[in-house]
This record gives C-alpha cells, sequence and structure tokens, in this order.
C-alpha cells in the first residue's frame, strides 16, 4: 500500500473533522491555513519526511490523540518555510 493510500485510508476513517488556524510567522505576518492544506502538503511531501509523519501520526492514533494538533504544528512549519 502507498503512503498517499495509507494516509486517505487514515484520514477517511478517523473522520478527520474541519479545522482552521490562524498563525503568526517568523516575520509576523498573520496567516489563516486550515488541515486541509496540510493535509494536501502531506501527499506531496517527500518519501522520508511521509515516513516521518506515518510514524507520528500512528503513535498519536495509538494513545487516542487529536491529529490536528500535530496537523497545527505542522502548519506553523509550513507558514515558516523558508
Amino acid at each position: 500500500m502507498t503512503f498517499i493510500n495509507w494516509f486517505d485510508t487514515f484520514t477517511a476513517e478517523k473522520k478527520i473533522p474541519y479545522i482552521a488556524w490562524e498563525i503568526n510567522s517568523e516575520d509576523g505576518t498573520t496567516h489563516m491555513i486550515d488541515n486541509n492544506v496540510v493535509m494536501e502538503h502531506i501527499r506531496i511531501s517527500s518519501k522520508s519526511e511521509q515516513n516521518g509523519i506515518k510514524n507520528v501520526l500512528v503513535k498519536i492514533d495509538f494513545a487516542n490523540g487529536d491529529v490536528n494538533h500535530f496537523f497545527k504544528h505542522l502548519a506553523t512549519a509550513l507558514v515558516n518555510k523558508h
């Protein structure tokens, strides 16, 4: 199973609710970004990034955590990417 297939199945089964965040970048600019944008970036990330993301998502799922907390962390990285 490819990562994309796994990720799409994972997100569908979890029924992840839509959420948007207001994130301040390092330069002081405020950005609005939602989890759908983050999930699209996950789909196009490198294989090594996808492997790391999958490992974190599996751990969050095992602990019955909220993946949107991790997605917000990734959103912050996206807005600060140079």
